[in-house]
């Protein structure tokens, strides 16, 4: 066996080197492993020394078993240490840098990125260890979601388009390899999954109306193993019948710019696809237009498609469908079920069987959705053409932004109910180019009437609301729901509250506790154990900060 072939097994298992190498070492006790074992990933069991992905686990729920910090003991929660980035220039058009990333936590080691950067910080004292600084050619600089880890190796992408592997203890560059073209408005903020030995990637880009794809690329080499298109490659394919012609469906979009989730035992990759092209404009391209705005179940060795579930059927509002489609089990009828939930941006809530993709409920969420007149017989909604963008406006009770959107939801199995950070209130949708053949966003839409943000908690088996929190300083004060959501078995429901992190009772929406931040939170919060204390991690505007109970 040569040695080449020993280092790769070594690093694929997470095992220390030196006791395939050096058999003298073999009685010594041997040193805690570097980096994170490729099965370390699991559907429903979040680690409690880690946080290996992006959600923690492979099912998007954001639910921790962890209990130290609990609704006994939660008002001694305090300040551990915080983390600022320092010595950054203003992002290009963006300003000052914000941590929109969920860190990974391996090994003591936080890893997390702005764009342009990736940075590794002891996980027990806040300080950085390393830094890798990348300086992009007219990437989008809007947001960057987090890196993904395979054995010793992470993964992350950069805003024009580079997939880049590094050295997780010394942040050295390994190897990288051009995934999107900038110049054609493709930009790349995704957080890599890792799925056996794939490393998952997407792209964000609107302007220029081209095709969104999702792509599996080789952990050691880099190299593409399998694409798949958003949209059908040619006239004939199945969903080609949902779009008028070739050019229309060449310059779909469809983007994938939010990590999916992923069923080990049906070894199925669950992600959601962005808006349709051209994006207020939808004269050009009669039809419901598959796969954008949908919801795809697809074989993660080979990338074919299982099946699929639109959300936003001829999407002409901007209504990106890569929210977070959350798994979890339960039983319905007396029957074990194997579900998937997503609240959707366009402001319907969706549970879906995620074997076959058939609906349990689909149900707005906000207002009443009334750009939709109703779902059809896949539960599906059907668009009102009545509410389609218009050149003197048309009004509709989604807010221009939409009901909700990037930052991740949380479910929760001891309460069954799913916990999303929403935003209600009504938008105007206007159509710039009436020509037969627009391009580009064609349209825009204004004002945000009657704003409320809020928490809100749904039961997965009906879609009604269980409660709602509504912020204080909503409306001209400019409060509001912030960041993402996570919830624990110490009873506990983190988020953000305007410019607090607060904690909530998840069965009724009580605040039990809450500090206030340098900022609006603006990633996602999570939590691990590490030598026997449970810390919760947040990031806040340039900050990222550790809490522990009574700060220690």
């Amino acid at each position: 066996m040569n040695r080449p072939y020993l280092l790769h097994l070594a690093l694929c298992l997470g095992t220390s080197i030196a006791m395939f190498v050096s058999p003298a070492l073999t009685a010594q006790k041997v040193a805690e492993p570097q980096g994170l074992a490729p099965n370390a990933l699991k559907l429903f069991d979040q680690p409690a020394d880690s946080w290996p992905t992006y959600n923690g686990d492979y099912s998007g729920r954001r639910f921790s078993e962890i209990s130290q910090i609990n609704q006994k003991n939660i008002g001694s929660l305090k300040t551990k240490w915080t983390y600022k980035i320092a010595g950054i220039a203003p992002l290009r058009g963006i300003g000052n840098p914000v941590i929109k990333s969920t860190p990974l936590m391996v090994n003591g080691v936080l890893y997390f990125t702005i764009p342009d950067h990736v940075f590794a910080v002891d996980a027990r004292t806040g300080r950085e260890r390393w830094r890798f600084d990348f300086e992009d050619h007219g990437g989008h600089l809007l947001g960057q979601r987090g890196v993904g880890m395979y054995g010793r190796w992470i993964y992350f992408l950069t805003p024009d388009g580079w997939f880049i592997s590094l050295d997780s203890e010394t942040g050295k560059e390994r190897w990288r390899r051009k995934v999107a073209d900038e110049k054609l408005q493709y930009f790349t903020t995704m957080s890599a999954v890792i799925v056996k030995n794939h490393v998952l990637i997407g792209v964000g880009g609107d302007a220029m109306d081209v095709r969104g794809f999702l792509e599996a690329r080789d952990p050691e080499t880099g190299e593409m193993q399998w694409r798949w298109w958003s949209e059908p490659l040619k006239m004939g394919d199945p969903g080609s019948e949902t779009w008028p012609n070739q050019q229309a469906m060449d310059h779909g979009g469809g983007m994938t710019w939010l990590p999916g989730t992923y069923d080990p035992d049906l070894n199925l990759i669950y992600w959601g696809t962005g808006n349709t092209n051209p994006v207020f404009a939808g004269q050009g391209r009669k039809g419901a237009n598959l796969y954008t705005d949908s919801i795809v179940a697809l074989n993660p060795d080979t990338g074919k498609l299982v099946w699929y579930f639109q959300a936003s059927p001829h999407d002409t509002h901007d209504w990106d469908n890569v929210e977070t489609p959350v798994l979890f089990d339960m039983v319905v009828d007396g029957k074990p079920r194997k579900l998937l939930a997503q609240a959707a941006r366009c402001g319907y809530f969706f549970v879906l069987d995620r074997i076959t993709g058939k609906y349990l409920v689909s149900k707005p969420f906000t207002k009443s959705a009334n750009w939709s007149k109703g779902i059809d017989e896949r539960g599906q909604p059907i668009p009102d053409p009545d509410k389609e963008p218009k050149v003197d406006g048309s009004m509709v009770d989604v807010p221009i932004n939409g009901a909700t959107n990037w930052p991740p939801p949380s479910y929760s199995p001891r309460t069954k109910l799913f916990y999303v950070n929403a935003s209600e209130g009504y938008g105007v949708a206007y159509l710039y180019d009436t020509s037969p053949e627009p391009q580009g966003y064609a349209g825009g839409a204004g004002g945000h009437f009657d704003p409320n943000s809020s928490l809100i908690a749904l039961d997965v088996t009906n879609g009604n609301i269980k409660w709602k929190h509504i912020p204080k300083g909503e409306g001209a004060e400019g409060g509001g729901m912030s960041g993402g959501i996570l919830t624990t078995a110490g009873d506990l429901l983190f988020t953000g509250d305007s410019d607090r992190l607060a904690a909530f009772d998840p069965a009724n929406g009580k605040i039990l506790w809450s500090e206030k931040l340098g900022s609006h939170l603006s990633n996602g919060p999570s939590t691990w154990s590490l030598d026997d204390q449970q810390n919760i991690i947040v990031g806040a505007g340039d900050t990222l900060y550790a809490f522990t109970l009574d700060g220690k």
